[in-house]
């Protein structure tokens, strides 16, 4: 049976609900080869799951997953193989990440103002490090407003819900540039949740690398689709799951790549690192 890697994984070092450690115990038992953590605009549960990985004798790939706005949408930006401890991607993720915060506290005024037992210190008492709606969700499923984090994101949380707050804004182009002075893969995430590609010929131009063709959400079609348009322009076809835990919708291991496409993402952080 050939090896299977799932590229993109998030853990309690951004919003997922396992630990790194957990989730590369997970991946073992499922048969998997590796996996890739890709926690939102951290970093920070790198040196766990890599430690892990080597108890386990599973390949482990850093990884990030940087959050964007471009035109009134959210771009995603997974990154892979850069250093970890590069200034320039740090300083970023930081800035990300008191971003990230103040949005939060924005989130949880607007619930509070439509009468919603929310507080801000019980929502920030679920982050380990990075906040995000999630967090919000899980506060509102706890507190008896909703009896799930998708409820939480249908009534109040998704775009245009009266809790609804935009990011920070930060162009795509950015989050590709500073994966890729990090030494790393810049690859465009899950474009068909938002038509992404629109956007390709400008991250093209900034040094994009790759795109998510397997994703639990893309039809075949639209797998067919991205497949095509990664062999136009010479990306990486990765893929991945976007695994947040075992009761969130994505199983690990739902969507997967090869050893080579691995071996791609490592020849290419290799040139990109020369």
């Amino acid at each position: 049976m050939a090896a299977k890697y799932d590229l993109h994984v998030h853990t309690t070092a951004s919003d997922g609900s396992e630990t790194p450690a957990q989730v590369v115990a997970r991946a073992k038992s499922l048969g998997l080869a590796g996996i890739a953590i890709t926690d939102h605009d951290t970093v920070a549960g790198l040196d766990e799951g890599l430690a892990a990985a080597q108890r386990e004798r599973l390949a482990v790939l850093p990884g990030v997953e940087i959050s964007t706005e471009a035109e009134d949408r959210e771009i995603h930006i997974l990154g892979y193989l850069f250093d970890p401890n590069h200034p320039n991607l740090l300083a970023t993720l930081q800035w990300l990440k008191e971003k990230r915060l103040e949005r939060v506290a924005e989130m949880v005024r607007r619930l509070r103002h439509l009468g919603l037992p929310v507080t801000l210190e019980q929502v920030v008492a679920r982050v380990r490090v990075a906040a995000g709606r999630p967090h919000v969700a899980q506060a509102l499923v706890e507190a008896g407003v909703v009896s799930s984090i998708e409820e939480a994101f249908q009534c109040f949380l998704g775009r245009g819900r009266p809790a609804y707050v935009p990011r920070a804004s930060f162009a795509p182009t950015e989050a590709v540039k500073a994966i890729r002075q990090a030494g790393g893969v810049p690859v465009l995430a899950h474009p068909g949740l938002n038509q992404a590609e629109k956007f390709l010929p400008e991250l093209l131009a900034a040094g994009l690398l790759g795109i998510e063709v397997e994703y639990p959400e893309h039809s075949p079609e639209q797998r067919a689709y991205y497949r095509k348009l990664a062999a136009s322009f010479n990306l990486i076809a990765t893929g991945g799951s976007d695994y947040h835990g075992p009761h969130y919708r994505h199983p690990l291991g739902t969507a997967v790549v090869t050893e080579e496409v691995v071996r791609a993402l490592e020849r290419a952080a290799r040139w990109s690192q020369s």
